[in-house]
């Protein structure tokens, strides 16, 4: 059986069960707000379907639900702030803002931060500079999943990256794993029964499998083979600038029993401090034109990173999100746990 949340519910749902654990109503309705983008932009395997892990995350303690989150080291350009173990996404977000303010004051904010956790997509916090007119880029390590380009060990993660620029009139978004699919849509695919797609992910004898739980014992493939792996290899140092680990010593990103020792890095560039920004918007504008009016192959349609998210919101917020069985009943279970009556979301 498969149920429909509207986003609003999901929202509702998220915030009370986060606040009988003592999370802040701020924090709270920030941790929401990005589990329902994820949702709605069709990232399900960073949606509500993720959110038991941080649930599990808070009652181990590895996830501090009142962090004293601080800036540890600073320059007018850079910083790297401290999340004392918090709410990946309220982490995130904090560390977002600062790029930002640094980038509308001197052309270029670069943040990293140490001792957070999962932050759901990170198209959210690229997405929070075309707000402000710059360009965002956001990326991180993870848990190893990834086996680097010939070998069948897991070294890397899945190491996204999301890049965001806008134009006058249209934006391109960009928002992606490095390998070539995520965990997240693996353990989504084992949760439900169904198989993953050819070519993604190999068994721990280094075999191609399309069997999710025979993926997570084993590998997953870098997208595009070495170019992917070369990617995720550069992310996986770059995020870590902060004082966080890489490679095999990244844990908590896909284990909430495990205290979470993955980086982040968000940057904001404000194009005003290279040249005229607004003929750099108009050219961006011209160049997305220019490819969408471009001729498609056959019964096909050109789209621009991020037009696809922003179909499925239309249609997201018009249906609702899908919540399989399996996902109810283990809502349901956190919901008892905490006095809250599942129904009312529904």
């Amino acid at each position: 059986m498969t149920l429909r949340i509207s986003p609003e519910k999901e929202k509702e749902l998220i915030i009370d069960i986060l606040k009988s654990y003592g999370v802040s109503e701020e924090d709270a309705e920030i941790t929401a707000n990005i589990y329902v983008e994820a949702d709605l932009k069709g990232f399900r395997s960073h949606g509500i379907g993720r959110f038991p892990q941080t649930v599990v995350g808070i009652e181990v303690g590895n996830i501090n639900v009142n962090p004293d989150i601080k800036i540890i080291r600073e320059s007018p350009a850079i910083a790297t702030i401290d999340g004392d173990m918090g709410l990946g996404y309220v982490v995130g977000e904090k560390a977002m803002k600062l790029a930002i303010e640094k980038g509308k004051n001197i052309g270029i904010g670069v943040v990293a931060t140490v001792n957070s956790n999962h932050f759901g997509i990170a198209g959210h916090y690229s997405e929070m500079a075309l707000k402000e007119d710059l360009i965002g880029i956001v990326i991180t390590n993870t848990d190893p999943a990834m086996a680097p380009f010939g070998g069948i060990e897991k070294i890397l993660g899945t190491n996204p990256i999301a890049i965001a620029i806008k134009g006058k009139k249209h934006i391109y978004s960009l928002d992606m794993a490095t390998s070539s699919i995520a965990r997240g849509k693996i353990l989504e695919a084992a949760r439900t029964g169904k198989r993953i797609p050819e070519n993604c992910a190999i068994d721990k004898e280094g075999n191609p499998t399309t069997d999710p739980k025979k993926a997570l014992e084993g590998c997953i493939l870098p997208f595009g083979g070495p170019k992917g792996y070369a990617l995720a290899l550069a992310i996986e140092m770059i995020a870590a600038i902060g004082g966080a680990e890489m490679g095999t010593k990244v844990r908590g990103t896909a284990t909430p029993t495990e205290r979470c020792t993955k980086g982040d890095l968000f940057i904001a560039i404000d194009p005003g401090f290279f040249g005229d920004k607004e003929k750099f918007m108009e050219k961006v504008d011209m160049l997305i034109e220019e490819i969408k009016n471009s001729k498609p192959v056959k019964n096909s349609k050109i789209l621009i990173p991020g037009e696809i998210e922003r179909m499925n919101m239309e249609k997201y917020r018009r249906e609702g999100i899908e919540i399989d069985q399996v996902l109810y009943n283990r809502l349901k279970e956190i919901c008892e746990k905490r006095g809250l009556d599942i129904e009312k979301y529904f």
